[in-house]
């Protein structure tokens, strides 16, 4: 198929419109200037800064145990609800685990909040986060779970069966190192989706907990300075990572070839 001068001027603009801003943000951390209004000069302050704002480690901290946390709680539910909706095609099952997933944020974050203050009688804080967290991430996992199984020859399980294999054996020693690859990309799928979410978080938070996107959010109300700059190039080079490493671990699953 030939291409045109026209489909590579509509390609080029139109990468240019998704990563110009990313790669602003990314030089203006470097900025020499307190405000980013021009560049000034090339430094590393910006970055050194962070190393000592104690509110912002804090923040950092914070998001980063509430990731690791629920991810991992997420991984174990959402690899059962995967293996469940593959097995039996309950399609009231699917409904369940898949429409946090199809929901609005902030349909979501709302539905939660009240959830948890007028059900619950829970005070927001960690714990509400966390929760939260776990119920939207289950349904990214159990999809990629899904896919796995999908891809795979039932004839395997039912030759580990034939062969004396009770269900446990047959899952620990045959389904899962074979799905392996898309529990790990589940689980960094759904690190990625915590550490860097901010609508859901803002509404079941509640007062005394602030993660790294509410920090940002927070000083960019005052002003965007260089320091934002940095800790969002930080944040956004970490939500790279885990999607390439992701992507790494389950190629056929992430882009839709399974």
């Amino acid at each position: 198929m030939r291409r045109g001068p026209w489909l590579w001027a509509a390609a080029l603009a139109v990468y240019a419109f998704l990563y110009l801003p990313l790669v602003i943000v990314i030089v203006y951390s470097f900025n020499d200037s307190r405000l980013n209004a021009e560049w000034v000069g090339f430094t590393w302050h910006w970055y050194e800064v962070l190393l000592h704002d104690e509110d912002m480690l804090l923040a950092a901290g914070n998001s980063l145990f509430i990731a690791l946390v629920s991810s991992s709680i997420a991984t174990v539910l959402g690899t059962m609800a995967g293996i469940a909706m593959q097995r039996y095609n309950l399609r009231l099952l699917s409904f369940m685990v898949l429409t946090p997933v199809a929901m609005p944020e902030v349909l979501l974050g709302v539905s939660l909040l009240l959830f948890f203050i007028q059900v619950l009688n829970l005070t927001l804080g960690m714990i509400s986060i966390i929760l939260a967290h776990i119920t939207f991430s289950i349904g990214f996992v159990a999809v990629i779970v899904r896919a796995r199984l999908a891809g795979m020859d039932d004839s395997i399980f039912e030759a580990a069966r034939d062969l004396g294999a009770t269900p446990w054996q047959t899952f620990r020693h045959v389904t899962f190192p074979l799905i392996l690859p898309g529990v790990v990309a589940g689980w960094l799928m759904a690190f990625t989706l915590s550490i860097d979410d901010f609508v859901i978080t803002f509404f079941t938070a509640g007062v005394g907990v602030s993660t790294l996107p509410l920090r940002i959010y927070s000083m960019i109300k005052i002003a965007v300075t260089p320091e934002v700059n940095a800790v969002s190039t930080i944040l956004m080079l970490l939500t790279l990572t885990m999607i390439l490493l992701a992507t790494r671990f389950a190629p056929d699953v992430l882009k839709g070839k399974a």
